[in-house]
C-alpha cells in the first residue's frame, strides 16, 4: 500500500471521527447539534477514501482486498455509500447513529495497516495502556450499572402489573428515573468503550504492526463495543424504552462475560 493512499485513508478517518463525535453527544446530550456538520465531513471521507482506494487498486494491479486491512477499508466505503444515498432518498437521520461509529471503527482499522512511529518513551507507552485499561474498565462498569439497573426496572414492573407491591417496592426508584439511568448510563458506558477502542487500536498499531488485529484483548473489547452499538442504536434510534431496553441491557453484560470467559478459556489452553 502507497504511503499517498494511507495518508488518504487516515484524512479519511480524521472526517469520520466528527460524525463519531455527532453520536456520541447524541447518544448523551440526545441533541443533534454537529448532524449537519458531520454528513458533509462523511461525504468528505467517502471522497478522500475512495481516492485511497483508486491508488491502491493501480499501485497493486488488483482489487485492494487482499487483507484484512484493505477490506475492512473497502467495506467501510461501501456502507459510506449506502448511507448517503439513503439519506438523501429517505432522509433516515437516525440511522447515522449506527452507521457512523460502524464505519469510523472499520476505516481507522483500515489505516492502521502501516504505522508511521514506534514508542519513543517507555513512559509514554505506559501511559497509554494505562488510559485504555481506565477507559474500557469504566465502559464496562457502566454496562453493570446499566444490567443492574434493569434488573432492578423489571421487577419493579412485575409488581406494578401483579398490583402486589411488596414493601420492597417503596424503596426502588420509580420506573422513570430507572429508564432515564439506564439511559444516561448506557450513552457514558458506549463513549468510554469507544474511546478505549480508538486508543488500544493505534497503541497496538504502533507497537506490533499488522500483527495487533489477532490480540486477544482488542478482540475482546471489539466484541464488547459492537454489542454496545447495537444497544445504543436501538435504544436512540428504533425508541427502544422500559422493558425492550432492560432485557437488551442485561442480554448485552450476558454477551460481555461470555467473551471474557472465552478469552480466558483460551488463554488457559494456550498456556498449556
Amino acid at each position: 500500500m502507497g504511503d499517498s493512499s494511507i495518508l488518504w485513508l487516515r484524512v479519511a478517518a480524521g472526517l469520520y471521527s466528527v460524525g463519531l463525535l455527532d453520536a456520541i453527544l447524541t447518544i448523551l446530550r440526545r441533541q443533534r447539534g454537529l448532524f449537519r456538520i458531520a454528513l458533509g465531513a462523511f461525504g468528505l471521507g467517502a471522497l478522500f477514501q475512495l481516492v485511497s482506494i483508486v491508488e491502491q487498486w493501480l499501485a497493486m494491479g488488483q482489487f485492494p482486498v487482499s487483507d484484512i486491512f484493505q477490506t475492512m477499508s473497502f467495506c467501510a466505503w461501501v456502507i459510506t455509500i449506502a448511507f448517503l444515498a439513503i439519506y438523501y432518498r429517505y432522509k433516515a437521520g437516525s440511522l447515522s447513529i449506527f452507521i457512523f461509529p460502524l464505519v469510523f471503527l472499520m476505516t481507522l482499522v483500515g489505516a492502521l495497516r502501516s504505522t508511521v512511529s514506534t514508542w519513543s518513551n517507555p513512559a509514554i507507552r505506559n501511559t497509554w495502556l494505562v488510559v485504555h485499561i481506565v477507559f474500557v474498565l469504566l465502559g464496562y462498569a457502566a454496562l453493570l450499572f446499566t444490567a443492574a439497573a434493569a434488573v432492578v426496572y423489571l421487577i419493579q414492573e412485575r409488581q406494578l402489573k401483579r398490583k402486589s407491591l411488596s414493601p420492597v417496592y417503596r424503596a426502588l426508584p420509580p420506573l422513570g428515573t430507572l429508564d432515564e439511568l439506564i439511559s444516561r448510563s448506557l450513552g457514558v458506558g458506549f463513549a468510554c468503550i469507544t474511546a478505549g477502542i480508538i486508543i488500544a487500536s493505534v497503541g497496538a498499531s504502533i507497537e506490533f504492526g499488522t500483527r495487533w488485529i489477532g490480540d486477544s484483548s482488542i478482540v475482546m473489547s471489539f466484541v464488547t463495543w459492537a454489542v454496545y452499538l447495537a444497544l445504543v442504536f436501538l435504544r436512540v434510534s428504533a425508541g427502544w424504552r422500559g422493558r425492550k431496553t432492560a432485557i437488551l441491557a442485561i442480554v448485552a453484560l450476558a454477551c460481555c462475560v461470555a467473551t471474557w470467559l472465552a478469552q480466558a478459556h483460551l488463554e488457559r489452553r494456550l498456556m498449556q
